[in-house]
């Protein structure tokens, strides 16, 4: 089995490192990440710039780009075979309900998917992210289920795990996505030549966080499995927008 790994914290981060030496237990594994920090990056694609990469010591392959940048490249140009799988992380930090739409980690195993590949995008959940090595060990049983039970061509899989020892984790559950109210107001500060500089606030408090959300399944001790859709489509809404629509002529 051949699988290429990004993610979105760079190609520095612990979190690839511990999720690559895992996953070169059971496969082949390519890796290809940003070259920094590239968190909240969504799908964005580097359009007015070359990308450059540069091989580490290591064996990763590091890009001045965005982590969509990262995969579609590593498919595209970098590897001369096609992987079987991408997976994207480990993320520092959850990437649960609306943060989804955010997040270059999610974005990096959507790219996967869009060239064809299945795909999954891995996080930890927890601010002392200290317990990696759990959400490798819930990573690489996901995959070897995956060889007997394919993805659909249209879904990803989203795996948070918690920061607890994996002795601790109370087992695996499949959830939806939750939701949260809206993030905090920006927050406005100067810079040491009395310059105006904005932050982003903090996270907005969980809004639908009951049983059968990710939020859920992590309070109470269990890794969340969400498959989600790269079709976006609001199917329910089509025949009503038709309707709605009749009236109007052009």
């Amino acid at each position: 089995m051949r699988i290429l790994l990004s993610n979105d914290d760079g190609v520095y981060a612990k979190g690839i490192q511990v999720l690559q030496q895992a996953l070169s237990q059971i496969a082949d594994v390519t890796t290809v990440g940003p070259d920094r920090n590239c968190s909240g990056a969504s799908n964005s694609l580097t359009l007015l710039n070359p990308l450059r990469t540069q091989q580490l010591d290591n064996g990763f392959i590091a890009v001045s780009g965005t982590p969509t940048d990262c995969v579609h490249l590593a498919i595209s140009q970098l590897l001369d075979f096609t992987p079987d799988l991408v997976v994207a992380g480990i993320n520092h930090g959850a990437n649960m309900g609306d943060d989804v739409i955010y997040s270059g980690t999610v974005a990096a195993a959507t790219e996967g998917r869009h060239l064809g590949l299945p795909a999954i995008a891995v996080s930890l959940a927890g601010h002392d992210e200290e317990y990696f090595e759990t959400a490798a060990y819930v990573t690489v049983q996901v995959i070897r289920k995956l060889k007997s039970h394919p993805l659909p061509a249209d879904q990803i899989l989203n795996i948070n795990v918690p920061s607890i020892p994996v002795q601790q984790l109370k087992g695996v559950q499949i959830t939806r996505l939750g939701r949260r109210h809206k993030a905090e107001t920006m927050t406005k500060a100067r810079d040491p030549w009395g310059r105006d500089i904005y932050w982003y606030g903090s996270l907005g408090p969980e809004l639908d966080a009951g049983p059968g959300t990710d939020f859920y399944a992590i309070a109470n001790g269990y890794a969340s499995i969400t498959p989600i859709h790269v079709d976006m489509s609001a199917y329910k809404s089509m025949e009503q927008l038709s309707q709605w629509l009749e009236g109007i002529q052009l």
